[in-house]
């Protein structure tokens, strides 16, 4: 089914360096190293922290694709090579050998909405690198995401290497329908001493009934009757019905709703869902802990929900602790590794017909220098990718593949090659296609299936174990802001550093009436206070030039202002009573330290009503929080009121904050159009209450200038 491809030329190479924090980069990356490599040049797809300038003129082609994180920073794998670009020393047509183009992704909602690609640009070309296509950019905001963009200019630019070089004669460009080989293979080690199958694993399967999928592919059956037609719907898979005929049966009116603009693809879980029962996980992970370099072990003290149990959302407060020599500071996140459950890891074994070799260790092969040399050399593991000592398939699957995600078009297609079945290979090949982008929105995106419900969907599909890392995502961290105080006033005793942090359970009703959770919110809701897990702490730097880590703790003496609905209130929590814990040690024992009192804080925070929503209400209450808060329920009145309605009617207030004390400004919470109206609400703001007579634009002026100097920050998400 599958077939090798051999003959990429030695004289075209193309080098696709990607900087990515949530692998949306690192997709698009990917994709576009197939392009090339169908175009028959030798490519090579790395993180831009992995390989140095100098490498750069060694290949005909260098794409960037970068994402914007932050305040308009690059990711943190792309970080060294962006500095490394800005050293004083270069000489000005040192890149003058490199042909180049960028592609960014980012979130219009931003101010600096796709600002590091296109700071890649500028400077590459002022070293003498040859941008040869136009940069691409993608907005998440778009109703079809990064491929509204992509897929146009991917297209484009495939049909510009073309032109630019040309194949030979008699070579054609390898065809979609041709299965590219991956870049590492597994394999199994053949030390009959490492076969884990007959020992008792902690991770091994379980009699305890399977709550999430039937336990094998045997016990689905498609309706004979669904092959006569050539595009079959496909709607969601009903996972507990019995009844093979419902594999195919489209949903009530599935192809009639609204459009994505007026239905958004997975609307939260508001009510309570009593047409499908709650699942309990009855076998947690395993609690072996990955080898990630830099990363901390913390152990959970207590979790505890802060929403009534009556209210639709659950959200929650998790308290950590983490050995006293450690410390963070406000603003910092902490990254948790969530992992795949028992019961899902054996559906896909048992689905792909994997359980022989699931229990043996495998060996990782890369197959890269065997066709091309040394030149294009890459791990023997994808970058950061790090798998258990002596991993076996289980492991791997529990611990590092993402069997949850949404697939993208490359696992179709790959799936596609890997099926008997002539009706499944037919719409798991329109799914790949971006011709059907329509088909693969209903079926994939919109429903947001994961890759294991689509392996139920076409349990034809046999993807040998050695293409496990080419087909599944790796399972990637979930960063969380630190919502308790930093410095000394997180420390529990001269034990403990205590970490804190708000989550909203993902948990939510898509399009077809399926309740879908998310991968590290039922990982989160799983663990028992003791338990230990791995983790990262993350320094975000926009709040600690302010804060209480900066060098000039003169900036202290500044307001603060923070814009907060939700659980976008966690940073700002941690900030306001960091600053009242140092406004409080000035009076009483470091006086000598800030000889000037830490400034007042201003708390906008917004939810749908306040017996519900309202976070942390009782800490605004203590006269030590050095706080005023002011709110906003949207939905405990006729008409919906928001943060931005807030910031208007204190506008007098906040505009002499602004203008008169220099104040800084956060703005944390949900990503769209929040921001966008908060940045509004601030612009008309200092226009109507400005008391002097200024030029026109001097709002926008003073706002851009705030975020350039960072006194005025976003995080979003």
């Amino acid at each position: 089914m599958t077939q090798d491809v051999d003959g990429q030329r030695h004289d075209r190479t193309a080098l696709i360096l990607y900087g990515s924090e949530t692998g949306n980069s690192q997709e698009v990356a990917e994709e576009l190293g197939r392009v090339a490599e169908r175009l028959h040049f030798m490519t090579r797809v790395c993180e831009m922290d992995s390989v140095e300038l100098n490498l750069l003129p060694q290949f005909s082609i260098v794409l960037f694709v970068t994402s914007t994180t932050g305040q308009g920073e690059f990711p943190k794998n792309a970080q060294k090579f962006w500095k490394s670009l800005l050293r004083k020393r270069l000489p000005p047509d040192c890149l003058r050998h490199v042909s180049f183009t960028t592609f960014g992704l980012g979130d219009s909602s931003y101010i600096q909405f796709n600002h590091a690609a296109r700071k890649l640009q500028k400077r590459l070309e002022q070293l003498g690198a040859k941008e040869i296509y136009p940069r691409g950019e993608a907005d998440e905001r778009h109703d079809e995401g990064t491929d509204g963009t992509f897929l146009s200019w991917s297209a484009d630019f495939r049909k510009h290497l073309l032109s630019t070089f040309p194949l030979p004669e008699g070579v054609a460009p390898i065809p979609s329908d041709t299965l590219l080989p991956p870049k590492i293979l597994l394999g199994l080690r053949k030390d009959p001493s490492t076969d884990k199958s007959s020992q008792k694993s902690i991770t091994s399967p379980s009699i305890e009934a399977n709550l999430v999928a039937p336990s094998s592919a045997q016990d689905i059956h498609l309706d004979p009757a669904s092959h006569a037609v050539a595009k079959p719907p496909l709607p969601s898979l009903d996972i507990t019905s019995q009844d093979p005929k419902m594999l195919y049966e489209p949903a009530e009116d599935e192809h009639a709703k609204a459009p994505l603009s007026e239905s958004p693809p997975c609307p939260m879980l508001k009510e309570e869902y009593k047409e499908e029962p709650e699942v309990v996980d009855l076998r947690l992970p395993p609690t072996n802990m990955l080898p990630l370099p830099d990363s901390h072990n913390v152990k959970l003290k207590e979790i505890k929900r802060i929403t009534p149990d009556t209210h639709w959302q659950d959200v929650r407060l998790l308290t950590f602790y983490l050995g006293y020599e450690f410390d963070y500071f406000v603003g910092d996140t902490i990254t948790i590794y969530p992992k795949n459950f028992p019961t899902d890891v054996q559906a896909l074994i048992d689905l792909m017909g994997w359980n022989d070799v699931a229990d043996i260790e495998l060996t990782f092969n890369n197959t890269v220098v065997r066709n091309y040399g040394a030149k294009m050399a890459m791990n023997n593991v994808p970058e950061g990718f790090v798998p258990l000592p002596n991993s076996t398939l289980r492991d791997l699957i529990t611990h590092n593949l993402d069997i949850t995600a949404i697939p993208n078009r490359y696992f179709f297609e790959l799936a596609a090659n890997h099926t008997d079945d002539p009706v499944h290979k037919l719409r798991l090949q329109e799914f790949s296609s971006a011709a059907y982008t329509d088909e693969y929105y209903d079926y994939a995106t919109r429903p947001r299936r994961s890759i294991l419900e689509v392996l139920h969907d076409f349990p034809t599909v046999k993807i040998p174990f050695e293409w496990a890392l080419a087909a599944f995502p790796a399972i990637r961290g979930r960063a969380y802001s630190i919502c308790s105080a930093a410095a000394a006033g997180a420390r529990e005793d001269d034990r403990y550093l205590k970490i804190e942090i708000l989550v909203a359970m993902v948990k939510y009703k898509t399009v077809l009436k399926k309740v879908r959770q998310g991968l590290c919110s039922r990982y989160l809701a799983s663990l028992q206070p003791g338990t230990w897990i791995c983790s990262k702490l993350s320094e975000t730097k926009p709040y600690n030039s302010w804060t209480l880590n900066s060098e000039n703790k003169d900036h202290l003496r500044y307001p603060i202002i923070c814009v907060a609905p939700g659980t976008g209130v966690a940073p700002c929590r941690a900030l306001i009573w960091s600053r009242a814990i140092l406004e409080h040690d000035r009076r009483t024992r470091y006086s000598d330290k800030l000889d000037r009192a830490v400034g007042h804080a201003y708390l906008f925070f917004g939810g749908r009503n306040k017996k519900n929503d309202f976070f942390f209400e009782n800490e605004y209450k203590e006269d030590n929080m050095l706080a005023t808060v002011f709110t906003a329920f949207s939905r405990d009145q006729k008409e919906k009121r928001y943060v931005q309605d807030v910031l208007k009617e204190q506008g007098s207030l906040v505009a002499d904050l602004i203008i008169k004390q220099h104040a800084r400004i956060f703005v944390c919470g949900s990503s769209g159009n929040m921001p966008k109206s908060v940045r509004a609400a601030f612009l008309e703001i200092l226009e109507k209450w400005d008391r002097e007579e200024r030029p026109a634009g001097f709002a926008e002026a003073l706002l851009a200038d705030m975020v350039k100097f960072k006194r005025y920050t976003q995080e979003t998400w």
